[in-house]
């Protein structure tokens, strides 16, 4: 993928309104990213397919929403204050920061994959990528990765608290009450999808590297001896939806954890990833699926004092459940599938020709925008039609009404943010009752009674 297609899709989806830099109002490089009118829809319609293939088609996995912080020790006994905290220095002349390498005593450039940096050269022989200033790095420090919170208390104290910078601390502790409330009991799963909140190096770049950002994530608990087999269902389980949402399976591939390199909390590791070519890497990560056997729960087990084993009735024995944890990048997945659907060909024009086109060929499951409903024209006879139209399908789907400019001009429009159908009211509808749909792909027109329009839709589009 190229370097000229991303710049394309990051200027269409700030222009048609799917993401915008936080804060842009004020300067400067964002922390994260807001969501549009049309990112919203888009980001909405991948949590929800998730939560379908996830929870909802599912009889062993259920839902959770645990809070977004947490108190400081249920991330020290996870392990979390020691893990997520790395060494770092900071350009004196712009404030520029990056992460240092300590195995090397050297300086990093920027990664988004947590373990893979570029070869390092010596602080003192940098010089600032930004600034171009030599020798302004600072000594190196030890910075955490969570984004910490002191909140007020009554009494007066304050107490330190921590965003999470995943969901999975949230489900642990509640691994009993979950297991108890739902009568779930091993193989079963928890699943969550919320913000989580990391200190990261340099954000800014687009969708990929924010401070705030959201993961789909499942904790998945079964028997130890089972969970190497586990771990490859969900590798496949999770291969096959993005395939099936329409990423190629050529930019995809599975990347599997070094042993040397696997944190304290992992047993194994594999890695989906997109072929993104960002920040001069080809390939990122957009889910791991990690085998994080029993550290969680008898860590939290020990610092709480709390039972979080299971007691297996029909072998009379108490064990530790393993998980494993298929964690996906919702931030990520949306770039992802904005990548892949963007496209440009040519269109028929009004006046014989053609004309380039861009078209955002999303999933229709996918696409923020089902249908949009275009009169031919302002007219006081097609208006009323149009409108009438547009409110009867809206209680099934998103849908837009435009009757701005030439109905060519709006095609466009549609096209460039991915809208499967649009449906047009014409004078002639005034005469038989139809009206045209046309087709986002392949840009066939049908005429359809207007008492069929449902129907026809129903058979092409999803209703959830």
């Amino acid at each position: 993928m190229s370097a000229d297609r991303i710049d394309a899709v990051m200027s269409l989806a700030r222009r048609r309104g799917f993401a915008f830099p936080s804060g842009e109002i004020y300067g400067g490089e964002p922390l994260a990213w807001d969501y549009g009118p049309l990112g919203v829809e888009l980001k909405d319609n991948l949590r929800r397919q998730w939560w379908t293939s996830i929870v909802q088609q599912r009889d062993d996995v259920v839902g959770l929403d645990a809070a977004a912080i947490q108190p400081r020790e249920v991330f020290a006994a996870g392990g979390h204050l020691d893990t997520h905290s790395e060494t770092r220095t900071r350009c004196r002349s712009c404030g520029l920061s990056r992460r240092v390498d300590p195995a090397a005593t050297g300086l990093a450039a920027p990664d988004l994959t947590a373990g893979r940096s570029p070869a390092a050269v010596t602080i003192a022989e940098r010089s600032c990528p930004r600034c171009g200033t030599r020798g302004s790095f600072t000594d190196p420090e030890t910075v955490s990765g969570l984004l910490g919170v002191q909140p007020d208390r009554a009494d007066g104290e304050t107490g330190r608290h921590y965003l999470r910078p995943e969901a999975a601390p949230g489900t642990f502790v509640n691994f009993a009450n979950v297991m108890i409330a739902a009568r779930k009991k091993p193989p079963f799963g928890i699943a969550q999808v919320g913000r989580v909140f990391r200190n990261i190096n340099d954000p800014g770049e687009f969708l990929l590297r924010s401070r705030e950002f959201e993961r789909m994530e499942l904790e998945y608990f079964v028997e130890p001896g089972s969970d190497d087999e586990w771990l490859e269902h969900w590798v496949r389980q999770r291969w096959d939806w993005y395939v099936d949402l329409g990423l190629a399976p050529g930019n995809l591939r599975l990347a599997e954890h070094p042993l040397t390199e696997l944190p304290p909390y992992a047993k194994r590791i594999v890695d989906i990833e997109y072929r993104f070519l960002a920040d001069g890497q080809e390939y990122l990560g957009l889910e791991g699926i990690t085998n994080r056997a029993d550290h969680d729960l008898t860590a939290h087990a020990k610092h709480s004092g709390a039972d979080l084993s299971f007691f297996d009735q029909e072998r009379g024995k108490r064990w530790v459940p393993y998980a494993i944890e298929p964690a996906a990048n919702l931030t990520a997945t949306v770039l992802a599938i904005l990548l892949e659907a963007h496209d440009c060909d040519e269109a028929p024009n009004t006046k014989g020709g053609v004309d380039k086109r861009t078209v955002l060929r999303f999933d229709p499951r996918l696409a923020p925008v089902k249908v949009a409903v275009l009169p031919l024209s302002r007219n006081p006879e097609l208006s009323p039609k149009a409108r009438d139209l547009s409110a009867a399908l809206r209680r099934r789907w998103v849908v837009e009404f435009d009757d701005s400019q030439a109905i060519g001009r709006r095609y466009r429009r549609q096209d460039e943010i991915g809208t499967p159908y649009c449906v047009t009211v014409d004078f002639e509808t005034l005469v038989d009752d139809a009206v045209t749909v046309r087709d986002r792909d392949t840009m066939a027109q049908q005429r359809v009674s207007l008492d069929q329009v449902e129907r026809y839709l129903l058979e092409r589009l999803p209703t959830g």
